[in-house]
């Protein structure tokens, strides 16, 4: 087993609790049985990333990038993040990464990649929301409960927003379109909530603004981009690009 396929195998117990797959499939459908909000989304073996892109990673120096990153199925010479810039591993399906750090490893990246696509369609697919076009697409000022919540339009931040809740409830938001938060703002976090229970699956490219503080699991169609000096605590899982410009993006705590 390589390397990587035990980071797989242990992410994977962790996101599913270590069920079967039946139960995995089965909570996935389900309310949450342990805190407020809905089940959490399973990420599969996308979750031993902290940075997971189809076609590439452009990089402004220097980032500083906490948990593994990794490409595919473009070659690594589209990962240009340097081997300083990560504290962890770097992945690409070919040889052409980042020297002399990154492992090749095509096989786990692609189902990395699937999974990362089967976590997309979940969130998406959740029905039945708690809240649908709150703030008219606006949340900036905002205190937000746990729960499912559904957006047809745009997503806007604007000003400061918090996730009020505990350390077992769970977060979704589905953006039909774009999601945009504006400089200078901040997500926060309170009574002990945690980032790696809230997803925010986003149909339309995602901008975190200039010095802005992000939190949580970006599950997104298309472009992630991280303007300058923003620093997220979650995970960019892209179906295509992340752009990075001198950003600290910091895994979740298990």
């Amino acid at each position: 087993m390589t390397k990587l396929s035990m980071v797989f195998v242990a992410a994977l117990l962790a996101s599913c609790g270590g069920q079967t797959d039946s139960e995995s499939k089965m909570g996935a459908a389900s309310q949450n049985l342990i805190g407020r909000g809905p089940a959490p989304v399973s990420l599969g073996s996308a979750g031993a990333f902290t940075i997971l892109s189809q076609t590439g990673i452009t990089d402004v120096y220097a980032s500083a990038i906490t948990g593994n990153v990794g490409t595919s199925p473009i070659t690594g010479a589209a990962l240009l993040l340097s081997c300083g810039e990560v504290t962890g591993t770097i992945y690409t399906v070919d040889a052409a990464g980042p020297l002399p750090c990154a492992v090749t490893d095509a096989t786990g990246l692609t189902a990395a990649v699937l999974d990362m696509g089967t976590a997309y369609e979940d969130a998406s697919g959740r029905v039945s929301p708690d809240f649908t076009e709150l703030g008219a697409g606006e949340v900036g000022g905002l205190t937000l409960v746990p729960g499912l919540y559904k957006w047809g339009t745009d997503l806007l931040i604007t000003t400061d927003v918090t996730l009020s809740g505990g350390p077992n409830d769970v977060w979704i938001f589905q953006v039909a379109g774009k999601l945009n938060q504006a400089n200078g703002t901040r997500v926060t976090l309170a009574g002990g909530a945690l980032p790696k229970n809230i997803f925010w699956q986003v149909a339309g490219a995602v901008t975190i603004g200039t010095t802005a503080h992000f939190e949580g699991v970006v599950l997104a169609k298309t472009l992630i981009a991280a303007n300058t000096g923003a620093s997220i605590n979650g995970r960019l899982l892209a179906q295509t690009a992340v752009t990075l410009q001198m950003n600290a993006i910091t895994q979740p705590a298990p």
